[in-house]
C-alpha cells in the first residue's frame, strides 16, 4: 500500500488474501484448499531483548495438520506470504512467517547469516510456549530461508520433525570464495538488493530497481572491486568490504556463516530441492551425500531451473513435493514419492533413482590439436594449444549457475569463438548419449603468470551448429604448471543424436567470478592488471574430458 491508501478491515483483507491464495493454487496446479485461516501479527522475544516480527497464519480447522516455521529476510508480503504461508495455512498448517533480525520491522541490525543460530533457537522456545502450538513443527523455505533451517539443524530441537530446504546453502563462505575467486556479480547484486529492499519511497524504489541491472553491470567492470561496490551500495550493506578482505574460505571470519557441522547433527527427515543451474547446487549435493552416509532420511529433487525460478517456474513441483513430505512426516500420510531421488534429465524428462550419483559407464574424450575432441589418444608430439587472458578485457560470463535471471542455459557459440578461449568439439553423435553425474576435465596446463584462473565448460552443439552450456567448472590460482583436475557441475543431460560435445577452456568468466588481476594484489583494493598466457598440453592424451555417460538414462 502507498501511504495514502486506506487500509481495509482485517476481515476484508483476510478474505482478499485467501482469494488470492486460491488463485495462486489454481495457477500452480495444487490440491484444493481444506480450510480457511486467520493472520495475526506477533512479536517474538530474543535472549538479548530484541523482538522479531512475525505473522502467524492460523487455520480455522479444529484438527490442524501441524506447524511450520519460515524465517525470512525479504519481508512477509508477496511473494513469500503466498508461496510459504497461505499455501500451507489453507491446507491445515499453522505457519509462522518471521522477519529475521534487522529486517522489515524486526529489531537489531541485519548482519547476513550471523545471528540465525541463536535467533532460530529463541524462536523455537517462543513457539513451544504458544497455546496453539501443535507439539511438533517442520521448517520450509529457499535460499537464505534454507540457511536459517541449517542454523536450527546445528542443534535440532526435539519438536522438529522435518525440513524442506530449497536451494539452501549451509556454508555461505563456499559460494563466495569456495572456488578461490569471489562470486562478484551474485553477491554484489544480492547486497544491493538487500540494502535497499525496504525503501518506503515506492517511486524511488521502482526507479532504483529499473536501474539496478545497468548500474550493477557498470560496477562489476570497475576497479578496485571494494571501491566500485561501495559506490553502488552507498551507505547500505556494510559487510561488503569485509567479504572481499577474507579470500580464504577457512578463515575464522567465516565461522558464523559456515554450518557444515549441521550436516553431522541433523537427525530429522530432510527434503532437498534444487536446480541444475542453481548457484548452490554443489552444496545441495554435498548435503544429500552426507545425510545419506549417516543414515538420515533424505530426499532429493533436482529440476531444470536457475535460482530465481524456484518461486516461479519450479513452484508447482516444489510445493507439491513439499506438501507430500510434510504430510508424510507431520501427519503420517502416505508419501507418493517412489524413490529418494527425483531428477529431471534435460532433453528427456523426470526419472526416479535410488541414489545419487547413479552408476554410469565412464566415457573419455581427448582434447586434440585443431580444436577437436575425440576418443583417439593424440601422439606424444601433438602441438599444445595456447591462449592469453587479459584482465583488462576479461572473458565474459555467458549463462551458468548465477543468482540472477541472466543465468541458466544460454547460447554460447560466440563465447567459443573468442580469441581468449580454446574450443574443442567432437564429431556428431551417432546416437543419444546420457550424461548423468559429475563430468571432470583434466588438463596438462602451464602458464607464464602464477596468478591465473581456469574456467572450463561442456556445451552441446546442435545439428545447426548452435552451442548451449551444459556444465561448468572453475578454479582460481591454478598451478602454473602440471596436471589440473577440475570437477564440473553435476549434470543430467541427454546429448541428442546428431549433436556434438564441446569443451571450452578459458582464463575467467567475468563477472560471475571476479577477474584474476594477474598481479596477486588483493581483490578489494587491487588496480594493477597483468595478462596471463595459458598453454594446454595435448600430447599422449594429457588433457581429457571424463564423462559419466551411457546410451540410456540410469535405471530407477
Amino acid at each position: 500500500m502507498t501511504a495514502s491508501t486506506v487500509a481495509a478491515p482485517p476481515a476484508a483483507r483476510s478474505k482478499v488474501k485467501q482469494l488470492t491464495g486460491r488463485t495462486v493454487s489454481r495457477l500452480l496446479r495444487l490440491p484444493p484448499h481444506t480450510t480457511d485461516f486467520t493472520v495475526d501479527k506477533v512479536r517474538v522475544p530474543m535472549r538479548d531483548g530484541i523482538e522479531l516480527r512475525a505473522d502467524h497464519y492460523a487455520p480455522t480447522t479444529a484438527d490442524p495438520a501441524g506447524t511450520l516455521l519460515v524465517r525470512c529476510p525479504y519481508g512477509r508480503d508477496f511473494p513469500f506470504a503466498a508461496i510459504y504461508a497461505r499455501v500451507y495455512a489453507a491446507r491445515g498448517y499453522h505457519v509462522v512467517l518471521q522477519s529475521v533480525r534487522g529486517t522489515y520491522g524486526s529489531g537489531g541490525d541485519f548482519d547476513p547469516m550471523v545471528n540465525e543460530i541463536a535467533d532460530g533457537a529463541d524462536t523455537v522456545e517462543w513457539l513451544r510456549n504458544q497455546d496453539w502450538f501443535t507439539g511438533s513443527f517442520a521448517t520450509i523455505g529457499l535460499s537464505y530461508l534454507g540457511f536459517t533451517q541449517w542454523a536450527l539443524l546445528t542443534d535440532p530441537p526435539p519438536e522438529m520433525k522435518a525440513a524442506v530446504i530449497t536451494v539452501g546453502p549451509h556454508d555461505v563462505s563456499g559460494p563466495r570464495w569456495g572456488r578461490g575467486s569471489f562470486a562478484l556479480s551474485d553477491f554484489l547484486g544480492w547486497s544491493h538488493l538487500v540494502a535497499y529492499q525496504e525503501d518506503r519511497n515506492r517511486a524511488r524504489a521502482l526507479v532504483r530497481q529499473l536501474r539496478s541491472r545497468r548500474r550493477l553491470a557498470r560496477a562489476v567492470k570497475r576497479l578496485p572491486a571494494g571501491e566500485a561496490g561501495r559506490a553502488l551500495l552507498g551507505s547500505g550493506a556494510p559487510w561488503w568490504e569485509s567479504w572481499l578482505d577474507h579470500p580464504d574460505a577457512d578463515d575464522p571470519f567465516w565461522t558464523a556463516l559456515n554450518l557444515r557441522r549441521a550436516l553431522d547433527s541433523a537427525d530429522v527427515p530432510v527434503l532437498l530441492i534444487s536446480g541444475w543451474q542453481d548457484l548452490f547446487l554443489e552444496q545441495t549435493m554435498a548435503q544429500y551425500r552426507r545425510l545419506r552416509e549417516r543414515g538420515v532420511e533424505v530426499g532429493l529433487t533436482v529440476g531444470p531451473w536457475i535460482h530465481t525460478q524456484l518461486m516461479t517456474k519450479a513452484a508447482p513441483t516444489a510445493i507439491r513435493d513439499t506438501l507430500d513430505w510434510l504430510g508424510a512426516h507431520l501427519t503420517g500420510a502416505e508419501s507418493t514419492r517412489r524413490q529418494p531421488v527425483r531428477i529431471f534429465v534435460n532433453g528427456s524428462g523426470w526419472i526416479d533413482l535410488p541414489d545419487w550419483p547413479p552408476p554410469m559407464p565412464e566415457v573419455v574424450r581427448y582434447l586434440q590439436p585443431g580444436g577437436r575432441l575425440g576418443d583417439a589418444v593424440p601422439p606424444e608430439t601433438a602441438a599444445p594449444s595456447t591462449f592469453t587472458y587479459n584482465p583488462a578485457n576479461p572473458t565474459p560470463t555467458v549463462g551458468g549457475r548465477l543468482l540472477s535471471p541472466e543465468g541458466g542455459y544460454r547460447k554460447d557459440t560466440s563465447l567459443a569463438q573468442r580469441a581468449d578461449v580454446l574450443s574443442f568439439t567432437g564429431d556428431r553423435l551417432p546416437a543419444d548419449k546420457y550424461v548423468v553425474g559429475v563430468p571432470v576435465v583434466e588438463l596438462s596446463h602451464s602458464c607464464d603468470n602464477p596468478y591465473n584462473d581456469l574456467f572450463v565448460r561442456v556445451s552441446e552443439v546442435d545439428a545447426k551448429g548452435r552451442s548451449r552450456n551444459v556444465s561448468d567448472g572453475y578454479i582460481s590460482a591454478a598451478p602454473d604448471s602440471g596436471q589440473v583436475r577440475i570437477e564440473l557441475d553435476p549434470v543430467a543431460h541427454r546429448f541428442r543424436a546428431g549433436s556434438r560435445i564441446r569443451v571450452i577452456v578459458a582464463g575467467g568468466s567475468h563477472p560471475r567470478f571476479a577477474r584474476n588481476l594477474g598481479t596477486g594484489e588483493p581483490l578489494g583494493t587491487g588496480r594493477t592488471l597483468a595478462p596471463a598466457t595459458h598453454t594446454v598440453h595435448l600430447g599422449d592424451g594429457a588433457s581429457r574430458l571424463v564423462l559419466p555417460a551411457g546410451p540410456q538414462p540410469p535405471a530407477g
